[in-house]
């Protein structure tokens, strides 16, 4: 269903309530902000996956506070109705709770953000409330948190060993305690998402975490091929690489062989 207003973060505890699945894609510009928008998609994510997918970084650890909030401008110039979220990178909200306040306050003052996203659950639970404390609004991120990746030992589902859902039970109910308005459910197994979405009052916006969450997010260079990932949880709705290639393979040869430009298309 594709709201007619601005989205807001009361609309995602609306949504849940009502059991309307929440819609959440990636954007880092203007023209994809735009595109995403008119769709109709509920959340624009400005994630620090710009690391990977925009910068070329094996990782997100690279990505800078300046960087995301360069992307998080430019996204905000493209959306009308869509609520914006700011990825939080790594270091940004580690170090204190007045650094992270401080942090924060950039995405919604020079962003234009409408909420940020952390990645951690219990750890994180005094860090998100000192925010919602400041009229912040956090999106929470448990599970496999990709700034998590060297501790981690990569990128490895979690809450498949003993202990480990309960664990990450425990991390989802003390992000809702701390006040956010949601929590990203990421590379975890779908009976554990399940559960947590069923114990928790906020939404559940699931990726690699199966059907059961209140809502579902994607990169949005792998929705549309242009990431080279190849990864169980993504589903490819179309190859735009392929489409580019050959777009910018036929303009090649027409300059090369002087059809392009022609009469009609010089002064």
């Amino acid at each position: 269903m594709m709201m007619d207003k601005k989205i807001t973060v009361l609309d995602m505890q609306k949504m849940k309530d009502e059991g309307r699945n929440i819609t959440m894609l990636t954007a880092y510009d203007y023209p994809f902000a735009r595109i995403l928008d008119s769709a109709g998609v509920d959340i624009l994510l400005v994630g620090d996956s710009s690391g990977s997918v925009v910068a070329g970084h094996e990782n997100t650890l690279p990505v800078t506070m300046d960087e995301v909030i360069y992307h998080t401008r430019a996204v905000a110039r493209g959306r009308k109705k869509a609520l914006l979220v700011s990825d939080m990178p790594f270091m940004s909200y580690q170090v204190s709770i007045p650094d992270a306040r401080f942090n924060a306050g950039r995405f919604l003052k020079e962003g234009r953000a409408e909420a940020v996203k952390i990645e951690g659950g219990s750890q994180m639970k005094d860090t998100i409330k000192a925010l919602v404390d400041i009229d912040i609004p956090v999106m929470g991120h448990i599970g496999l948190t990709p700034q998590s990746i060297h501790r981690m030992g990569g990128y490895r589902i979690q809450g498949r060993k003993e202990g480990q859902a309960e664990a990450l039970m425990a991390d989802a109910l003390a992000v809702q305690e701390a006040g956010a308005f949601a929590v990203v459910l990421e590379g975890i197994p779908s009976t554990v998402a399940e559960r947590i979405t069923r114990e928790l009052r906020i939404p559940t916006i699931g990726i690699g975490a199966g059907p059961h969450c209140s809502g579902q997010v994607l990169v949005i260079h792998d929705l549309l091929g242009l990431s080279g990932r190849k990864l169980k949880f993504i589903r490819q709705y179309v190859d735009i690489e392929k489409v580019i290639s050959e777009a910018v393979g036929r303009y090649l040869e027409d300059v090369r062989s002087g059809d392009f430009p022609s009469e009609e298309e010089s002064f």
